[in-house]
């Protein structure tokens, strides 16, 4: 599984690329707001950083407004990701950007109906909030699963991420489901190694090492 950070924040970006744990990147106008950075400057800095995808989201809802948007965005760096919405118009646009031979995200996914629509326009990612659908009462992983049989039985390039990812035990389901990718707060990727028996262990470890009164050269 691909690891991405929801995250225009470029300290926690480069922190988690310097683990060798980043796959790439997902933005949104939200987060780009909470970074305090014009979106061309902030996306330009976190290609820098990251080799794999970074998506930069348009705002426009009209296609021939996307694509002006999308020309813009992609000229910012090679690994740039369009992100467009699951609408019709986000649909077409996908269609043409993928023409060209640019990635694309389309985003806002509720549904295996509009994971198929986004296949079927050549989507490099599709992006189902399970967390969004969590806090209405339905289950965000289901949809997963669902995207996951649909993909499989026709053999759809388009990759799952598995986007609005809030706890370890969502990235731990989606990998269990097959997703190809999940995004998540660069906390939720940290948190991914926490366990209080490797930390009661590693505890017990260097007490006994002290004992011994060594060094290891």
């Amino acid at each position: 599984m691909k690891f991405f950070a929801d995250t225009a924040d470029v300290k926690e970006i480069r922190e988690l690329n310097d683990l060798g744990l980043l796959d790439g990147v997902t933005t949104n106008p939200s987060l780009i707001l909470k970074s305090g950075g014009s979106i061309a400057e902030v996306t330009k800095e976190i290609c820098s950083i990251v080799a794999g995808p970074v998506s930069a989201e348009v705002v426009a809802t009209e296609y021939d407004e996307m694509m002006r948007e999308a020309n813009i965005l992609s000229k910012i760096a090679d690994n740039v990701c369009i992100k467009v919405p699951l609408t019709l118009d986000g649909l077409r646009a996908c269609k043409a950007i993928r023409s060209d031979g640019r990635m694309v995200n389309v985003t806002l996914c509720f549904s295996a109906n509009q994971a198929l629509l986004a296949a079927k326009a050549g989507a490099s990612f599709i992006s189902p909030f399970i967390g969004r659908l969590d806090d209405i009462g339905l289950d965000g992983m289901e949809l997963i699963a669902e995207i996951r049989t649909i993909y499989d039985n026709y053999d759809f390039p388009t990759e799952i991420l598995a986007a609005s990812a809030r706890t370890v035990n969502h990235v731990k389901q989606a990998a269990m489901i097959g997703s190809d990718v999940v995004t998540a707060p660069p906390a939720t990727l940290k948190a991914l190694v926490k366990h209080p028996l490797t930390d009661k262990g590693l505890e017990a470890f260097l007490a006994d090492w002290a004992k011994t009164g060594q060094k290891i050269g």
